[in-house]
């Protein structure tokens, strides 16, 4: 990659800065963050469009192992935790007073731990080094939603696509159905993956080693610690725990939403020993816009890093046969919060899809 292309995956970090910005400016310039990022970012993302260039099977190991795409996503795991210490500060000093300015300031910081913090944790959680998958934890613990570190690699990565899969949403489902199911059945799946481990081990499900007990009480301890530094001596500020947890349950939407949009109606071939086929590129629901991919680390291209799930997200690329989304993710997630807009827009295009896969071969 050209040094002014590997740049702009420091875009991510104008999110934090808009959001600090917003603050300061006050009143309803805490909702800038979510300004830019719902309606000037699809504008743009629009406007330059698709970018189906990958890099050169030549230069992939290169590129792959590059440092500098690491350095980006540990530098971003030290501006979360700023942001929402920062966060909490805000809160317990009484900086936000109006609800309007409770609300945007809320989303915004949602939009820094959620839309951003859980895609860097995503792309940290599947490496196989120590120091990436600690960092993938801290990201998940801030928004207490580190059971995803199982459900995702271990459940949804072999069953997605599939009936069987939390995660991935059904025809006709609306967003908010599936957030019931993918947030619970998805939990619930996190636990009997983690028994299953255990029992292979001849462990306790009480064992200290279940990672379960331990992604349940993280969140709580850090919660329950930045409440104690923020609050008076003597006093709880209750404030703190219920922006801590607000801004958790705002985080993991935006991911249920994401899960929503990359992987709608899509079901695998089933033969006739009841075996799914194994997942390929046409298999979730790819964007290649270019400007949203660079501030989702090219999440976008998810046919590809879901047929090859360890390849680091510098290296994703696009296929023309994946299914396409009409937009970026941007502007697909707020349609995703009106069904009928969704179904109208989607449903068409999941019948192309059935019609590729199920009538006609399938590109190699």
């Amino acid at each position: 990659m050209t040094g002014l292309r590997k740049l702009k995956f420091f875009y991510a970090f104008e999110v934090p800065a808009l959001v600090v910005a917003g603050f300061y400016l006050g009143g309803w310039w805490n909702f800038l963050a979510l300004g830019f990022a719902f309606i000037l970012l699809p504008i743009i993302d629009q406007w330059i469009g698709i970018s189906t260039v990958n890099v050169e099977e030549k230069d992939v190991k290169a590129v792959g192992e590059a440092f500098y795409y690491r350095l980006v996503t540990y530098l971003w795991v030290y501006v979360q935790l700023a942001m929402l210490v920062w966060g909490v500060y805000v809160i317990a000093t009484g900086q936000i007073n109006t609800w309007y300015e409770w609300t945007g300031f809320l989303l915004s910081i949602s939009l820094v731990t959620g839309g951003i913090g859980i895609t860097v944790a995503h792309e940290l959680g599947h490496k196989k080094s120590a120091l990436e998958r600690f960092y993938s934890k801290m990201l998940l613990m801030t928004v207490s939603y580190m059971h995803f570190y199982v459900e995702h690699n271990r459940g949804h990565h072999v069953l997605v696509a599939t009936t069987e899969d939390p995660a991935t949403a059904r025809r006709n489902e609306n967003f908010y159905s599936f957030w019931i199911r993918s947030v619970f059945l998805g939990y619930a799946h996190a636990w009997k993956l983690e028994n299953e481990r255990l029992a292979r081990k001849g462990l306790s499900v009480m064992s200290p080693k279940n990672q379960m007990i331990w992604f349940f009480i993280l969140p709580l301890l850090l919660c329950a610690g930045l409440t104690y530094t923020f609050s008076p001596s003597g006093a709880i500020n209750w404030n703190i725990p219920v922006f801590f947890f607000g801004q958790s349950i705002l985080a993991f939407t935006l991911l249920e939403l994401v899960n929503y949009v990359e992987h709608y109606g899509i079901v695998r071939k089933k033969s006739d020993d009841g075996r799914y086929e194994r997942v390929n590129p046409m298999h979730s629901w790819n964007s290649s816009h270019l400007i949203s991919n660079f501030f989702l680390f090219q999440l976008q291209r998810h046919s590809d890093h879901h047929a090859n799930a360890i390849k680091r997200y510098q290296v994703l690329n696009h296929y023309d046969q994946s299914p396409q989304l009409p937009f970026g993710y941007p502007t697909m997630i707020i349609i995703a919060l009106f069904p009928p807009l969704w179904f109208r827009m989607m449903n068409p295009r999941l019948k192309e899809w059935e019609g590729k896969v199920y009538h006609q071969p399938i590109a190699a």
